[in-house]
């Protein structure tokens, strides 16, 4: 797969909203990665993120963003407005909210209320695995990632048009593969032929 693919994967997950105690500042908070869940693409596709595949990238200068929107940014890392950190579930974010922006408000509201409790991460594919499974299937382990983002989604991005075109790379990887098997099966049975 080409790696300056940018992609999005969406998970539901549970959100919380809170005020700090000692600040008061209002908080979003909840796991923006899960590691080890299978997570099916389409039919005989699934993907795994590694828990070792972010532990070089939280470095970064990585955005918590409304809708995968740059124009709707919540926090960023780089100035302590998004923490991010690496847990055994996940990768567990929190974002102290601009009570002077309407669109975060807006958002913390909905939140709150549970209206709103999807996260979805943006990044590159650093290194990643195949296994290819003799009942056609095909699991892809992703190693190593390349965060750039992380959201507050309404709906699942798979939608997204930078996101179909990594989803039709790995389609046309797994037609490949199949032909591939294909030819090689062909290619036993023509030798099989001769010997007979």
């Amino acid at each position: 797969m080409t790696r300056d693919i940018f992609q999005t994967r969406s998970i539901t997950t549970k959100l919380e909203t809170r005020a700090d105690a000692d600040t008061s500042k209002k908080i979003i908070a909840g796991y923006f990665i899960v590691f080890n869940k299978q997570t099916e693409l389409w039919p005989g596709a699934y993907e795994i993120i590694d828990p070792e595949s972010c532990n070089n990238t939280l470095s970064n200068d990585i955005r918590a963003l409304i809708n995968h929107e740059h124009r709707l940014v919540l926090g960023r890392n780089k100035i302590g407005t998004l923490t991010l950190r690496i847990e055994a579930y996940g990768v567990w974010g929190e974002i102290i909210i601009n009570e002077n922006d309407v669109d975060a408000m807006n958002l913390y509201a909905r939140v709150e209320r549970g209206d709103v409790d999807q996260c979805s991460f943006g990044f590159n594919i650093g290194k990643e695995e195949a296994d290819w499974r003799e009942d056609g299937s095909v699991v892809w382990t992703i190693k190593e990632v390349d965060l750039h983002e992380v959201s507050v989604v309404t709906f699942p991005q798979y939608e997204e048009t930078k996101v179909q075109a990594g989803i039709r790379e790995r389609r046309d990887e797994v037609k490949e593969f199949k032909a591939k098997q294909i030819a090689h099966r062909k290619h036993m049975l023509r030798e099989r032929m001769k010997k007979c």
